[in-house]
């Protein structure tokens, strides 16, 4: 992983169900959110559970809630399909016209097709098809 993409930091305490962090510099959506109350020594812990958007592991972590972590920025953008192979495919930014090979993900295949538009993040450097439009 490179560090060079762009983040920016967020309190860990204002983080909810779904939003993504960096955890072990990969990027991960939060699955569960566990808050406990302030102790004797007054700060309360989050125990924080994520699955990893690019490799599907899944991370655990507990920290202090007033701790800053790192957010991934997502930029959604759409693309056109041009050919297919296994499971692969070969796409077109429809915005930039830039051509590039994304993985197809199991739960799409057999909908990504030739000419079909597909939505994709771009986070860390990497692209991550989404869903079909």
């Amino acid at each position: 992983m490179t560090e060079d993409y762009e983040k920016k930091l967020a309190d860990v305490g204002s983080l909810k169900k779904g939003d993504t962090l960096i955890i072990d510099n990969a990027p991960c959506k939060i699955t569960d959110l566990a808050t406990s109350r302030p102790g004797k020594h007054g700060h309360a812990k989050v125990n924080l559970m994520a699955v990893g958007i690019l490799d599907g592991k899944k991370r655990n972590v507990v920290m202090p809630g007033h701790d800053r972590v790192e957010v991934p920025l997502i930029e959604k953008k759409s693309a056109q399909v041009l050919s297919v192979s296994g499971s692969k495919a070969s796409v077109m930014d429809t915005e930039s016209f830039e051509t590039f090979e994304m993985d197809v993900p199991e739960d799409l295949n057999g909908q990504v097709k030739e000419g079909v538009e597909v939505l994709y993040w771009q986070l860390m450097g990497q692209k991550v098809m989404k869903q079909v439009k």
